[in-house]
């Protein structure tokens, strides 16, 4: 593994801290260590990271809206996954709306987590290495378009802030019009077979993703009892 690769670890018990860092360090990760919230935003506002591991309950600014700031204020596309306590589904969904590409409850295993991290890098790298290679990069249909030079993702001529992971999925449905996909489908082909998610965090990533292309949201169409479908009519 890389070792330029450089993992955010948020979290303000030390012995955790020192546990992710220990098992990342011995794959290859670079890590940075913060203890609070406020801290994590400071950093991330003038530094690059690949990936953030986020604790949830934290000093000074909370896992939340650290999520939410990163997202929506900062508009950063960077790997967020939530490694937290607080295993109630509402915190789970809360999180994964806001835009995190994975929850793991603790206590965690850190082969787990390790294998977590490395299949998001692996599927960003991979899709930066295939937009290389192929010279059009467009998928346009009425006012949508997605650039995947550029990550960017445009309706009615206004941008539209994703996460990775969002990208991602709007990326592989719109890359295959009219066909239906299982939820296992997409779990495979944005994270790998191996990939520690369930189906349920599809679902809630498509609604966030349809929430946040409005009408364009109607073009990824759901289809009982199988999984979902995107539509290639003209809005």
């Amino acid at each position: 593994m890389d070792n330029t690769i450089q993992v955010l670890v948020v979290e303000d018990d030390a012995d955790i801290q020192e546990l992710i860092c220990h098992h990342l360090e011995k794959e290859g990760f670079s890590t940075i260590r913060v203890s609070d919230g406020q801290s994590a935003l400071n950093y991330v506002k003038d530094h690059f990271v690949d990936v953030i591991l986020l604790d949830l309950n934290l000093p000074k600014v909370s896992g939340i809206e650290v999520l939410k700031t990163i997202r929506y204020s900062y508009q950063m596309n960077t790997h967020i996954i939530i490694v937290s306590a607080r295993t109630d589904e509402t915190d789970i969904i809360t999180a994964l709306e806001l835009g995190a590409d994975n929850y793991l409850p603790k206590p965690f295993s850190p082969k787990v987590l390790v294998a977590s991290v490395k299949a998001l890098f692996r599927r960003s790298r991979g899709m930066k290495e295939s937009s290389v290679e192929e010279k059009d990069k467009h998928i346009v249909i009425g006012s949508l378009s997605i650039d995947l030079l550029r990550y960017e993702v445009m309706f009615e001529g206004r941008v539209i802030a994703l996460s990775v992971t969002e990208f991602s999925l709007l990326t592989f449905l719109a890359s295959f019009p009219g066909r239906v996909f299982t939820r296992n489908q997409i779990i495979t082909e944005l994270k790998g077979d191996d990939y520690p998610v369930t189906q349920r965090s599809i679902d809630v990533q498509i609604a966030s993703l349809r929430r946040k292309l409005k009408e364009a949201g109607e073009l990824i169409q759901t289809v009982w009892g199988i999984g979902y479908s995107f539509q290639d009519k003209v809005l």
